[in-house]
């Protein structure tokens, strides 16, 4: 078990069983001994539809209710669902969650009263759970049950996104919801739908389906697209797993970009602050009336970015990441009403922030999104990357000019380097390629940025070609 960019990731058949135990009781006891909750508070438990998911949760509600925590099921709810429930009951969560990595892998999103835990939070948590597997007593891992909080946190959320647009606000748009296997699937249904929407359903699942929205999948995309003409839509609007990053394509079935998404968002709320990781466009920073902050990848460090924009003073601050997934770090007035802070990934902002633009200006989404004149930003990763391969690369390319500039040979020459998270360089084209290992799963990602979209192609096709020459070389010698 590994924590990541976002909360403790592994594989099911390792986190199915004494893991769950370990690390639900290792949070309930640093909640405890921190003084962040008492014996016999509530504490939320939420989870994604991967097979392995129900059986994991019931292991947790044992364990916290052993640690003498009152335990609420709020079942399958998106994870913005679950945290904005939360911070109303002043409650702790878990949300049992792979987000969007293969379904033989899965994990636990961790949630302070008072919002998503940090990096220190991380660290205590670690250290209580090594002292439990040190411990002479075997880790109890009997399942438990839980009071059924599910429908209290869905209206919750579904209020909170049935005020942010005025009524019929998307009338005349007919939008497909691509349901897959998200826990979104039926509350985008029913909140496009409640704006006057004309929605289509598509493509609903039993069984587990990763879709990461920050690196689209070809075949994805081909479904979207056939979706698109099938249907004649002016969008498709869909999210990861646990339904905190959104994926919406324009009337073609093309994909826009996390980041723009993000965009988008911070233009609808007014925001005056971006925190966003280096992951994100390089052109964001041109944008008019919106101050950028930079961060690594991953939301506790795009949280702690928004806690010091707010330390400073600044109002009207929100958080993206290149995946789409938006945050508040203070409230907003967005149709005559109040519009709660919520410090987590969300996907149902971003996606109405887009599709009111579209209504508004009655225009295709792929013209709006032209309008920003971004540079073309693409990305991809390499699975079943071993970790110690990423290390080993990581430390090839830093250990010098001349390592990195043999590595980019084919693709061109270095110009500035970046090493806020990954290497991210600008090559003397002013094209930009970003190599960083997956923070939760044995992937290697690599970002492009170029003037235009075959340019950027090429330079993404070339830095996967060098990261998979690399691993060949160092797997033959």
């Amino acid at each position: 078990m590994k924590f990541g960019t976002s909360g403790l990731r592994g594989l099911s058949v390792d986190l199915n069983g004494p893991a769950a135990a370990t690390y639900a009781t290792a949070f309930a006891r640093y909640l405890l001994s921190s003084g962040q909750v008492q014996s016999g508070d509530r504490i939320l438990l939420g989870r994604d539809f991967r097979a392995s998911s129900p059986d994991i949760s019931a292991i947790c509600a044992g364990a916290l209710t052993r640690a003498g925590l009152r335990v609420l099921d709020c079942a399958t709810v998106p994870t913005p669902a679950l945290a904005l429930y939360g911070l109303e009951l002043g409650a702790a969560a878990l949300m049992i969650t792979g987000s969007h990595i293969p379904a033989d892998r899965n994990g636990i999103k961790f949630y302070r009263p008072d919002g998503e835990i940090s990096k220190i939070d991380e660290d205590a948590i670690g250290v209580e759970a090594a002292a439990l597997m040190a411990g002479s007593a075997p880790i109890d891992a009997t399942p438990g049950s839980a009071d059924d909080h599910s429908r209290q946190a869905e209206a919750l959320f579904l209020a909170r996104n049935a005020a942010v647009l005025p009524a019929n606000a998307l009338a005349g748009l007919k939008v497909g919801v691509y349901q897959h296997s998200t826990v979104a699937r039926d509350l985008f249904v029913e909140v496009l739908a409640g704006y006057g929407a004309d929605v289509v359903p598509l493509g609903r699942s039993a069984d587990f389906i990763p879709v990461d929205t920050e690196a689209v999948s070809p075949a994805t995309i081909d479904l979207l697209k056939a979706w698109a003409a099938e249907h004649e839509l002016d969008a498709i609007v869909s999210a990861d797993g646990d339904g905190d990053r959104p994926l919406v394509s324009d009337e073609t079935g093309l994909p826009l970009r996390g980041d723009l998404l993000g965009l988008i968002a911070a233009q609808f709320t007014g925001a005056a602050v971006a925190v966003t990781p280096v992951t994100s466009n390089s052109g964001l920073e041109g944008q008019p009336d919106l101050s950028i902050l930079r961060t690594r990848v991953g939301s506790p460090f795009v949280i702690e970015g928004m806690q010091e924009a707010v330390r400073k003073g600044e109002t009207g601050v929100v958080g993206f990441e290149a995946n789409g997934g938006t945050l508040t770090a203070t409230d907003f007035t967005l149709n005559g009403t109040t519009f709660r802070a919520l410090p987590t990934r969300d996907s149902f902002l971003p996606a109405l922030a887009v599709l009111s633009l579209a209504a508004r200006h009655q225009r295709p989404l792929s013209s709006l999104a032209a309008d920003f004149a971004l540079p073309v930003a693409l990305s991809d990763r390499i699975e079943n990357f071993p970790l110690e391969t990423s290390a080993a690369l990581m430390r090839y390319l830093r250990s010098g000019a001349d390592n990195l500039a043999a590595f980019l040979a084919p693709i061109g020459k270095p110009d500035t380097v970046s090493d806020i998270d990954g290497l991210r360089v600008m090559l003397t084209d002013r094209s930009v390629v970003h190599f960083r290992p997956s923070g939760n799963a044995p992937e290697m990602r690599c970002y492009a940025e170029a003037k235009t979209a075959d340019q950027a192609k090429r330079v993404l096709e070339q830095g996967l070609a060098c990261i998979r020459a690399f691993d060949k070389q160092r797997r033959t010698g």
